[in-house]
């Protein structure tokens, strides 16, 4: 199967190359902010809006009188950043069409990063180094990461960030794989706030909380911040402080969703999970929080790829579907569960069990159901099919597998 993945890590920079490494991230927020206010006049004048070719052509013009420093960094980065303002005026457009809020794009703020710039052309990747256009050789702080070999993986482009002041490159490669033939149980899985996953099967991930760890760091490092002077060195070390608790947050919540996302995949062969309403979610104040924290959107992504590579598959169930009131012994469903019951309690039948262990085995009954219910139909079509003579009769166990992202119900 041909895929496009990402591979990212971190730079070792000299000097040298951190000026040159900001020189092109600050080419690339002025000609994001310099294509946007074109895009805002032509827009308001005739209604249309310039295409990503026709800003570069003026800015090519420019470039020869007013931003001669333009010169200095490589010509994909102010290319790379006029294409990914023609992506977000597209959103702009599509919400217009659909009756939502329409906004124009924002412009891009020194003040909320240095930012990021995209490159493209001759990339070349060894062990222990990336040599990028205009950049030449940079250093790599993890060696034998990156693909090096060119026979399974076609490097198309390599996106350089920075994050609390430590520069990071993301190789998008496309390559080749082999989908394995993944022989796992089907598992039902439930998202929570205490406990990030809970499975069928009885395993459970506990959610790291890492936001409400470090909210008193948080706020002594805001505290700090906001008593600085405007422009001075102990504010630029205040904001770096205050960036690396929250590079912190980030890094411990995305390392729990990989490990959690990733097991799925590899050892269950099917997984069936809730089809959360996120943003309804987040109007409770009093769970707002942690419910980000939890990231479930994150976690969602991450299945609906991994499941692909690792020949795995995904079910989403039903939004409405009782899988936390509904008894999974002798399937009685309660009127009503309040958020404080931990511990569900039939009245029929006397089960009592974890509430999110209960909710987990619902979901793994729905997806039997319904795996149960396909394969009668395949069957009764085969059976149909034979009768009539029209087409050739084919074995149910050949039938054509769902995509992952199945719905169900």
């Amino acid at each position: 199967m041909l895929i496009h993945r990402a591979y990212k890590t971190e730079l070792r920079p000299n000097n040298k190359q951190r000026a040159l490494l900001r020189q092109h991230a600050g080419c690339t927020r002025f000609t994001y902010n310099w294509g946007l206010a074109q895009k805002i006049q032509t827009y308001q004048q005739t209604g249309k809006s310039p295409t990503a070719m026709e800003l570069h052509s003026q800015l090519v013009q420019l470039k020869q009188t007013r931003f001669s420093w333009m010169y200095g960094v490589s010509k994909c980065a102010p290319q790379e950043a006029l294409r990914d303002l023609d992506q977000a005026f597209k959103h702009f457009f599509r919400r217009l069409k659909t009756g939502e809020k329409p906004g124009f794009p924002r412009y891009k703020s020194r003040k909320q990063g240095i930012g990021s710039f995209r490159l493209r052309g001759t990339i070349r990747v060894y062990n222990d180094c990336i040599q990028l256009p205009r950049l030449g050789v940079l250093r790599l702080k993890e060696k034998g990461y990156l693909p090096v070999e060119v026979t399974w993986c076609r490097v198309l482009s390599a996106t350089v960030s920075e994050k609390a002041g430590r520069w990071f490159v993301s190789v998008q490669v496309e390559e080749r794989i082999t989908v394995p033939v993944n022989s796992g149980s089907e598992v039902g899985a439930d998202w929570g706030v205490a406990t990030l996953l809970t499975v069928s099967d009885g395993t459970e991930f506990p959610n790291p909380s890492a936001l409400s760890r470090f909210t008193r760091k948080l706020r002594r490092a805001q505290r700090s911040l906001s008593r600085k002077k405007n422009g001075s060195k102990n504010q630029v070390q205040a904001r770096l402080r205050l960036q690396r608790i929250h590079a912190r947050i980030t890094n411990i919540r995305r390392d729990a969703l990989h490990k959690a996302s990733s097991w799925l995949a590899r050892t269950k062969s099917a997984t069936i999970i809730e089809d959360l309403h996120v943003e309804g979610m987040l109007q409770n104040q009093r769970l707002a929080g942690a419910i980000a924290d939890a990231g479930f959107g994150e976690m969602r992504r991450q299945l609906v790829y991994k499941t692909r590579w690792y020949g795995s598959r995904l079910h989403i169930a039903p939004r409405f579907y009782p899988s936390s009131k509904r008894c999974s012994r002798c399937g009685h469903i309660k009127e009503k569960l309040s958020l404080s019951e931990r511990v569900y309690r039939c009245e029929c039948c006397g089960l009592v069990i974890a509430r999110d262990l209960n909710s987990a085995l619902n979901l793994l009954w729905l997806l039997v159901a319904a795996s149960w219910a396909e394969t009668l139909n395949a069957w009764l079509r085969r059976e149909v099919t034979a009768l009539q003579g029209a087409v050739p009769v084919y074995d149910a166990g050949t039938k054509h597998q769902p995509e992952p992202s199945t719905q169900i119900g």
